[in-house]
């Protein structure tokens, strides 16, 4: 969560006396709020501004708060989302379903709002230290990425982790500023979150390392259309990154970290991939090893490309 502004709520609730109510008492309480009356308005104003915790009413119209916590929790990008869901019924089995689908906490109304305050700075915390979320792009930081891949290394089932790049952003970040750079990285970040939920169905897991690096979790039999597909959207998107003249030239001058002048291509991407498929991986160390050394070979050339272990010892 970005320390800089109020923590963002979403809150959803068909009854509007109890959902003004909630927005008042929260707003006064030191956070920004936004509302919604039902199920399908409250994913939309999710995916269009993400908050930091959603709070979603169990019985409403045109999607429940269970339709919209299984939606949540099977888009890649906003699985992490933390949800909390209230119920008039407070029946063990309300509860037990939400929390295996994914739900976060369950409260039951008449909602006391000492409660709730306590629950969301409960979340909120928990959130900043077991997320680590990335402040730009919302994605999983580096605490998840190194428990998830650690895992899987663990599970001993087949896994590929893409280690993936940007270069030429340092270029791009002195000579467009870095709002724009900014834009770019969260302009990757959507494009590889469509990409994953399309071809992982929501199963992979997708981090956000810190700068221009990304990590991508999944198969080793999707490992290559994975990268196929990133480096051919990314080479479709990147120049829409660029002023006319830029886009018409190909490329930007910029000083390099010599201060020299110099001539830049238009952004490209590099992937490294380490997997499994043809030798062991005992470690997260390992793993990252691989993929950073792979990925340097990709970087090597111009372009975008990616580079995939072929080694079998």
């Amino acid at each position: 969560m970005n320390a800089e502004r109020r923590p963002r709520l979403l809150v959803a609730d068909d009854e509007p006396d109890l959902l003004l109510l909630m927005k008042d008492a929260l707003e006064h309480a030191g956070y920004e709020v936004r509302t919604a009356a039902n199920g399908e308005d409250a994913l939309a104003a999710i995916r269009e501004e993400l908050p930091d915790v959603a709070i979603l009413d169990l019985w409403m119209p045109r999607k429940d708060g269970f339709s919209v916590c299984r939606e949540l929790k099977a888009d890649p990008g906003l699985r992490h989302l933390p949800v909390v869901i209230l119920s008039a019924a407070g029946q063990r089995e309300n509860k037990v379903q939400g929390l295996d689908i994914g739900a976060d906490d369950f409260i039951t109304k008449p909602v006391e709002m000492t409660e709730l305050f306590a629950r969301i700075r409960m979340i909120l915390r928990r959130a900043r230290e077991g997320l680590d979320a990335n402040p730009l792009t919302r994605l999983p930081g580096n605490v998840m990425i190194e428990n998830r891949i650690s895992a899987a290394v663990s599970s001993g089932e087949p896994f590929a982790v893409l280690y993936l790049d940007l270069n030429g952003f340092k270029a791009y970040n002195d000579n467009y500023g870095y709002d724009a750079g900014d834009r770019v990285l969260k302009a990757t970040a959507a494009l590889l979150v469509g990409i994953v939920r399309e071809l992982g169905g929501g199963a992979d897991f997708l981090g956000h390392i810190g700068g221009d690096d990304f990590i991508l979790l999944t198969r080793p039999d999707l490992m290559e259309a994975y990268c196929r597909r990133v480096v051919n959207e990314f080479d479709q998107t990147a120049p829409t990154f660029y002023k006319p003249e830029d886009r018409e030239r190909g490329r930007i001058t910029a000083r390099d970290r010599q201060g020299r002048i110099t001539e830049y291509p238009l952004l490209s991407i590099a992937i490294g991939v380490c997997h499994n498929r043809l030798r062991p991986i005992a470690s997260y160390g390992q793993v990252s090893r691989i993929g950073s050394e792979l990925k340097k070979f990709a970087k090597a050339e111009s372009g975008s490309r990616y580079m995939i272990d072929r080694r079998k010892d």
